[in-house]
């Protein structure tokens, strides 16, 4: 792979747009059809279309297997598993969680009349900062919800820590995290649930679709009621459930997926690499942290622009075709419903306001060629010229 130089660089950004050929945030990945359509017609032979059918529970399997987990259980979106976690282990009252996410992480809480607290970020891994964490426990607090965020482990052992000490659960919002592994072990092992979503912008997709994971049999049957009206058998309704769970199609392309992801990681990585090798020492543009001891799966590229330089090259992208997206921005504490909370105040969240003014995630999917990255990164490496930053950011 040759090296572009930086005025390479600025070359590719004066015909970015030449081929016309949107390039966005990010493209599912879908399996030959010939090979879905197989499984189609096996449904179609049975008839059992959803309800726990043969590929439901060979998905369920195979997915434990892969990722190293004890139990999943399939939902028909993370949205609902994340819902649904949240009944299982029964929590009520405030959960301290991270205003750096994708809504739902916040909205799940709110649709079961819990509280969220938010807690500030580290600088570093833009994860919930356990330093913070320990005064905002109240006695009403009764969980912990941080998210991986762009697949980043967060720290799990100090969480784990500060949870035992206050006898708090913790789910993690793992829906950045599949096949996520630190020092060989998956992130999904650790707190009591872990909640995975299947969307069709996730690296391992089966169009919509979600789970929850836990190493426990027993939490695993109780959870399994729960996405299913609450029914033990034909006649007995143990909990108050819901709807939660996965048709055999999701099923079927989830089990096709798993052919493939493995490929798909690589190749999101070689383009990750790209992306870094392009874009290291442009002066006011940060990378995020990559841990070298975690196995990453690349599911974002996003950096970080100083000093209003973002949304300028948030317009340059767009004019060139170019679909990137602000992920996060907003914060969730801005949005109405939580920004009257008294742990939404700005000054509280310093960390995590910063990062969301700087922010852009960059397209990245295992159908893009290095030539798209060289002319992604020639629009990026324009603006920031345009700014004349006087000094390189560091990697966060």
């Amino acid at each position: 792979m040759d090296t572009m130089s930086k005025d390479d660089l600025l070359n590719t950004f004066e015909t970015a747009h030449s081929s016309g050929d949107a390039l966005m945030v990010t493209r599912p990945d879908l399996p030959p059809l010939e090979e879905f359509t197989a499984y189609l017609e096996k449904i179609w032979d049975r008839k059992w279309l959803t309800n726990n059918g043969l590929f439901h529970r060979q998905l369920e399997e195979r997915l434990a297997d892969y990722l190293g987990v004890g139990h999943v259980s399939l939902f028909s979106n993370g949205t609902l598993a994340l819902l649904s976690a949240l009944q299982v282990l029964r929590i009520k009252g405030e959960v301290i969680t991270t205003p750096y996410s994708f809504v739902a992480t916040s909205h799940a809480l709110n649709w079961n009349g819990i509280t969220p607290v938010f807690c500030d970020i580290d600088p570093l891994t833009l994860n919930l900062d356990p330093a913070r964490i320990e005064a905002l426990i109240t006695p009403n607090t009764t969980a912990i919800l941080p998210v991986h965020v762009y697949g980043n482990p967060a720290d799990v052992r100090e969480i784990e820590r500060i949870a035992d000490v206050y006898g708090l659960k913790v789910i993690y919002d793992a829906c950045h995290a599949f096949g996520v592994r630190e020092g060989r072990e998956s992130i999904l092992n650790y707190g009591d649930l872990s909640v995975l979503s299947f969307h069709a912008t996730k690296i391992f997709t089966t169009m919509e679709g979600g789970a929850i994971v836990t190493n426990d049999a027993k939490l695993k049957q109780r959870i399994d009621y729960i996405k299913n009206f609450g029914f033990a058998d034909e006649t007995t309704v143990m909990a108050p459930g819901i709807n939660g769970k996965m048709n055999e199609m999701q099923a079927a392309l989830g089990l096709l997926q798993l052919k493939y992801v493995d490929e798909r990681i690589r190749a999101r990585e070689r383009l990750s690499r790209l992306y870094r090798e392009l874009l290291a020492g442009l002066p006011g543009l940060t990378l995020l942290h990559r841990a070298p001891e975690v196995e990453h799966n690349w599911a974002y590229f996003p950096v970080f622009v100083e000093e209003g330089g973002r949304d300028a090259l948030y317009g340059a992208l767009r004019e060139r075709n170019i679909y990137a997206r602000r992920y996060f921005y907003p914060l969730i504490s801005h949005f109405p419903m939580y920004r009257g909370l008294p742990s939404a105040v700005p000054e509280n969240l310093p960390v995590a306001e910063a990062a969301a003014q700087k922010v852009i995630c960059l397209p990245l999917y295992p159908a893009m060629e290095e030539a798209d990255v060289e002319r992604v990164c020639g629009v990026v490496a324009s603006v920031i010229k345009s700014y004349s930053y006087s000094e390189p950011e560091s990697v966060i």
